[in-house]
């Protein structure tokens, strides 16, 4: 490959040390991220390349273009979601995302950002699982009449997702590409022996419309290791043992007789079936970056990891219910509310608990977070990013260019500009600025905020003050031009310093001023670090005050 795309990867432990090792091997590696820094430092020694010191720190790199996500199954949407954010092609392993919401919420991320979105669903780059799946579909084996997988091994134990979670996506995943089908309803049952709260071995049920039914066998408490999926045709069976080395694909043409009208059986030596020794991870990692380079759609893209997760979700949910059937969600409810006089436009991406009111206007392409609440009036434009908890009063605009990160608030009829030299008869679109209003700040009713300027995090803007330059985080500001004088709590109280110190008097927080800048050193233990509770994925690219970004909790 010429001209290859730069690669990140987040995450080195067990199955991240493999994807390093492959993006080396291709040439795209550029940089790689894990909390275990000595272990990471060592891995970076061996395969020449550099240690990013956070998360953030990779996603600003210019030369990385795209991101590798092999953290824990729990940090798999906040960290996809900020890369997206951050205009990076992404890849994560499986599973996309624990929840269905949040794998549909990735996916249109994914096509408003025109970003390449890939699932590790490892067994589609298997020459084996090619093969198989061109079997079935040539009619080799004739009707298929079952499907069995067992997915089994001794240790590798998780406490943040089960057994269910952990293993069973990839035999879901090639099971759903072999039919090229969703299942019509789910059954599940296992038992939790570890932890009375996480599964550890599950036998699942798929039941396609065809009559075809899947079992899926996942345990982590095997005595060895097994890794087998079983194609049961009316002609042959096939068998994928991934344990093999030399016969991983073999066809066996078994007969039933009826004799005396008594079924007999009648056996067949097995035909391997030649498969190229093609390092399905290689397929995979190449494929990755064959997409960005084409702007392609990747074979596990979005949707197939969304499908993925809805089979599981209803896995789990007849888990618990000791059994029951569950039909796949299809598409999760909306849980937005938006008056009947409001428009928006799609696609767009509005999270859940928000309120958009009376004849406001959405664009497409847009995106809104959590628990946000957009008064009557308010118009947000194209490419607009809005975090989680923002509460927009009336008649206010968001022209392409602003973004507001977390817990923003924006007074009634005030202003955003996003061209500094605006003529009716000249157009300049091209000359559009970025506004960024950071975690927290204020900004007053009838106050006016020009374009090219970033508010800091808990600033303070005055009504009707004029912003033409950056403020600092906490500054309390007025007037036109809008000047400071004053500094101001994360809970908006003004703060009195003495000898370099204040205590807030209202949440006792305590800051320090040094030169012209001011920052928290204690929080009470009554009060939450960082305010008000908010969604890990709220911080696009911005790491909490008092402590590291949601970001940085990439693990081995």
């Amino acid at each position: 490959m010429s001209n290859l795309p730069g690669v990140g990867v987040a995450g080195c432990g067990y199955w991240g040390k493999n994807l390093v090792r492959n993006f080396h091997e291709l040439g795209a590696l550029r940089a790689i991220y894990d909390l275990d820094q000595i272990s990471t430092g060592k891995l970076a020694k061996q395969y020449e390349t550099q240690v990013a010191p956070s998360f953030i720190d990779l996603l600003s790199r210019e030369d990385i273009q795209g991101v590798v996500i092999a953290a824990p199954a729990t940090e798999h949407y906040a960290l996809a979601k900020q890369a997206l954010l951050a205009e990076k092609n992404v890849f994560v392993e499986k599973p996309l995302a624990l929840l269905v919401e949040e794998g549909e919420e990735l996916t249109q991320l994914a096509k408003m950002q025109n970003r390449v979105l890939m699932v590790g669903h490892l067994l589609h780059y298997h020459p084996a699982v090619k093969e198989l799946k061109r079997l079935v579909h040539s009619g080799q084996l004739g009707k298929v009449e079952y499907i069995y997988s067992s997915r089994l091994n001794f240790g590798k134990l998780r406490t943040e997702e089960s057994i269910l979670w952990s293993f069973a996506p990839h035999d879901v995943s090639a099971i759903l590409h072999i039919l090229e089908e969703d299942p019509v309803s789910v059954t599940a049952n296992g038992g939790a022996y570890l932890n009375p709260q996480i599964a550890d071995v599950t036998l699942t049920s798929c039941h396609f419309k065809d009559g075809v039914t899947a079992h899926i066998f996942v345990s982590w408490l095997h005595p060895f290791k097994e890794q087998r999926l079983v194609v049961v045709g009316d002609r042959k069976t096939a068998v994928f043992d991934d344990a093999e080395k030399d016969r991983k694909l073999v066809l066996y043409s078994h007969q039933i007789d009826w004799v005396n009208r008594v079924p007999v059986a009648t056996r067949s030596e097995g035909e391997p079936v030649p498969i190229s020794s093609e390092e399905p991870l290689k397929n995979e990692c190449r494929h990755f970056l064959d997409c960005i380079l084409n702007g392609t759609l990747p074979s596990t893209d979005g949707n197939e990891g969304t499908r993925v997760l809805r089979v599981l979700y209803a896995a789990e949910q007849s888990l618990k219910s000791k059994g029951e059937p569950r039909q796949p969600l299809r598409k999760p409810a909306i849980k937005y509310f938006v008056d009947p006089t409001a428009r928006v436009d799609e696609p767009c991406s509005i999270g859940d608990g928000t309120h958009i009111w009376h004849y406001s206007h959405i664009m497409k392409n847009s995106i809104l977070g959590k628990n946000c609440n957009l008064g009557q009036n308010v118009h947000v434009a194209s490419n607009v990013k809005v975090g989680n908890n923002v509460k927009i009063q009336n008649n206010v605009s968001l022209y392409t260019g602003v973004e507001l990160e977390d817990d923003v608030f924006c007074g009634p009829s005030m202003v955003f500009t996003n061209v500094l030299t605006p003529r009716s008869h000249v157009n300049r679109r091209n000359e559009y600025q970025r506004t960024l209003v950071k975690r927290g700040a204020s900004l007053g009713a009838n106050s006016t905020i020009v374009c090219g300027t970033t508010i800091g995090e808990y600033a303070f803007v005055g009504a009707g003050a004029v912003v033409t330059k950056d403020i600092p985080p906490h500054a309390l500001v007025v007037g036109c031009p809008a000047r400071r004088i004053g500094w101001v709590c994360q809970c908006g109280v003004t703060l009195h310093f003495a000898a370099g110190q204040a205590q807030c008097e209202s949440c006792s927080r305590v800051y320090e001023l040094n030169g012209d800048a001011v920052s928290p050193i204690a929080v009470p233990a009554a009060v939450p670090a960082n305010g008000a509770e908010s969604s890990v994925a709220a911080q696009p690219l911005a790491a909490k005050p008092n402590g590291s970004s949601p970001a940085d909790r990439v693990v081995s």
